[in-house]
């Protein structure tokens, strides 16, 4: 085939595949092509080749934005957890969680306990497990959907809000005692992860309502998971490593070496 009519065939390909959307053949077709005349692969294959490429990076792609538009706050992964500095209730449910089972069921995680113990590395890891799963997520605190809510109020949005609320697959909601009103809109039908430092009973010092708190805390749990996540806390365990961390580069930084005959410690030895 002369270049012309090759050169027409590929211009062809790179129309059709900006109309398709199909960036990664527009990228690298070329190298595509050269290596399945390397290969003298079928056509058959040359096409689910390209494909699959173009595929893998649209997955890429919607990964990458479904954790952008989850706005977590931090990122932090299950894998960095520090298993057995958990409270034990943590530890026995975790692998449990780990699964996302209770995503596709439309059951609540609730993280109950004392500050500092891990709620928000394990609510913030399994969201983004989700993220990398497929699920469409969301993580909020009170401050950030007080505001939401203003804004939306505001430009009377409200409902559009509301309605895109209630369709995530997965809202994270840190502080949730005062976001009840929010949260039971996807009781039975929707996950979410609440963390709460307060104790159900004592719930009712902020609501100042006991039937009302009693309500509340009963959609909340129905068929919930609960996690009892009172215990040492995590995060000054993890402070202290660090700290250990340092002094013990300190330490050795003090040491000194027997250089040459002369005795030198580390940045003695890196100026030299």
């Amino acid at each position: 085939m002369s270049h012309s009519p090759r050169k027409a065939w590929k211009d062809a390909i790179m129309e059709y595949s900006k109309e398709l959307r199909l960036p990664m053949i527009r990228k690298h077709l070329d190298e595509h092509v050269q290596e399945a005349n390397q290969r003298d692969v079928c056509y058959e294959e040359f096409l689910a080749e390209i494909l699959e490429k173009e595929c893998d990076a649209r997955r890429e792609a919607s990964r990458y934005n479904r954790i952008r538009m989850a706005e977590f706050t931090h990122k932090k992964y299950l894998e960095d957890l520090s298993i057995q500095d958990l409270p034990e209730d943590a530890q026995k449910k975790l692998k449990m969680l780990k699964t996302l089972e209770f995503i596709p069921e439309g059951r609540n995680v609730i993280l109950a306990g004392n500050s500092g113990t891990g709620k928000t590395h394990i609510a913030t890891g399994l969201g983004l497990k989700a993220c990398l799963e497929g699920y469409k997520v969301w993580f909020t605190t009170v401050p950030l959907l007080i505001n939401r809510i203003k804004e939306c109020r505001a430009q009377q949005t409200l409902r559009v809000f509301q309605n895109r609320f209630e369709k995530y697959d997965l809202v994270i909601a840190e502080g949730s005692e005062l976001l009840f009103t929010h949260l039971s809109l996807r009781a039975g039908r929707k996950s979410t992860i609440i963390t709460t430092n307060l104790s159900f009973e004592r719930w009712g010092e902020i609501f100042q309502d006991p039937v009302m708190t009693a309500a509340m805390i009963d959609r909340l749990t129905h068929q919930s998971y609960l996690v009892n996540m009172n215990g040492n806390s995590y995060r000054m365990k993890e402070t202290m490593a660090k700290g250990l961390h340092v002094i013990g580069m300190i330490r050795d930084m003090k040491q000194r070496y027997d250089v040459g005959g002369k005795r030198m410690n580390l940045q003695e030895l890196y100026r030299t």
